[in-house]
């Protein structure tokens, strides 16, 4: 199974860089413009310089976001920003955070894990992949020949190793101790010792691991090894590139935390719009809740318990441009099973973005699966009131809150081999990218 192996990972120079909370980012595919034009600015020496660069409009071939990535990440390096271990270690972090008003800790382990293609079934994937996505991070990898993220993955744990980390955690002092610009506090350890190295590789040698974030970054990974196997001489099974950072979590971690995806759709025809709960209803058993009772504050409150209450059954809530009420669709008892074909994979159809997909944006909202990946059509957040608020404010014409998707769900669906909706997981928070790196070269 999976093959998991400590590395020299290379970290930021507490000697050079007084506050590590200044140089690090969150992964480059959840950093908006504006964000990254601040993290640009926060500091000289921030990651997002080697994972998202600025591009200009008189950038070329030779003098590019990837070029000038790469001529960071080797002065870094040569002005000692960046230093790298020379014993081969762990990386074990935490993050402390609040979700759903809740005190949180999350800890992942920093490893470098061998490369293995999906088809293997070591390696597991839950997410569609775009190959222009996969291209432009192929050039960035070409260029630095590092990882500067993590792919983060998650790890079936019956025999509760989670809690020989966290032991081992408590008897060290850590390396970095920080907390971030949204006061979630991180912390890294480093575990160097050839005891525990054995115990974490022993235990990790008959796991499958599922990838939660990091698809693109994943296969990209993969093309990069296998062109260097095409064209490379001297490529052995002992070059770096077989291998690739990864953060691993603890299923039976209670800090690995799924939010919804909720969708926003910009543009619905208003004949569509006019009729919909009526065609809804006979799927869907409706509950209306008016803003004219105690308030849109109060009605947003009264959904949003109604959603988080239904744990065995699907339920949407719902918010359509100048409607004066948020709507709950209850799934109606075996639509399920009348609805999908029965080819359709049992796994697949119980999942609560299937049912918004299939039943309720093809068959009602009469939008092609073509449709839903045009670029601004559905627009996606993990937050319910900001998914409302679009729809208050005109940017949107229908909002769709649900329930996060369980982590059985994700396993159970990644080891059938198949592959979940656009969007339908948020792993919170994300694996924070900074803290340490790989290079691929020896």
């Amino acid at each position: 199974m999976a093959d998991v192996v400590p590395f020299k990972g290379i970290l930021y120079n507490p000697d050079k860089i007084d506050h590590i909370s200044h140089v690090v980012s969150p992964p480059y595919d959840v950093i908006p413009p504006e964000k990254q034009i601040e993290l640009h600015h926060r500091h000289p020496q921030n990651v997002v310089r080697l994972i998202l660069g600025s591009a200009f409009e008189t950038d070329t071939k030779a003098d590019n976001p990837h070029t000038r990535s790469a001529a960071y990440f080797q002065s870094w390096m040569k002005d000692n920003i960046l230093i790298q271990d020379s014993t081969p270690s762990f990386y074990l972090t935490s993050v402390s955070f609040v979700a759903d008003g809740k005190k949180m800790t999350r800890y992942g382990l920093m490893a470098l894990v061998a490369l293995e293609p999906f088809s293997k079934g070591i390696i597991l994937p839950h997410e569609q992949t775009f190959s222009k996505v996969k291209s432009e991070r192929l050039e960035l990898l070409k260029l630095c020949k590092a990882n500067f993220s993590p792919i983060f993955t998650f790890y079936p744990d019956e025999e509760g190793f989670i809690h020989v980390l966290k032991d081992k955690s408590e008897k060290m002092a850590p390396v970095f101790d920080f907390e971030d610009d949204v006061n979630e506090r991180h912390r890294l350890w480093r575990i160097s010792d050839n005891k525990t190295i054995e115990k974490i590789h022993g235990f990790m040698k008959d796991k499958r691991l599922f990838i939660a974030d990091g698809h693109h970054r994943y296969e990209t990974a993969l093309n990069y090894r296998d062109g260097l196997k095409e064209n490379d001489p001297d490529f052995s099974d002992t070059h770096p590139a077989n291998f690739i950072m990864m953060y691993l979590c603890s299923m039976e971690d209670e800090g690995l935390v799924i939010f919804p995806a909720h969708r926003m759709v910009t543009q619905i025809d208003k004949a569509i719009s006019d009729s919909f709960f009526d065609r809804a209803s006979e799927f869907f058993d409706l509950r209306e809740i008016p803003f004219e009772k105690n308030g849109y504050d109060h009605a947003f409150s009264e959904m949003m318990t109604a959603i988080k209450k239904e744990t065995s059954g699907t339920v949407f809530g719902v918010s359509v441009k100048g409607r004066t009420s948020f709507d709950l669709l209850y799934l109606k008892p075996d639509v399920i099973d009348n609805a999908f074909d029965k080819s359709f994979p049992d796994v697949l159809k119980h999942l609560d973005v299937t049912v918004l997909t299939h039943l309720i944006f093809s068959r009602l909202l009469d939008i092609s699966h073509e449709k839903m990946d045009e670029h601004g059509l559905i627009n996606y957040s993990s937050k319910a009131d900001q998914a409302v608020s679009q729809v208050a404010s005109g940017q949107a014409a229908m909002a769709f809150i649900m329930n996060p998707a369980k982590i059985k769900q994700v396993q159970d669906i990644a080891q059938s081999g198949l592959i979940m909706p656009r969007k339908t997981t948020y792993f919170y928070p994300k694996a924070i990218t900074g803290l340490v790196m790989n290079k691929l070269t020896r």
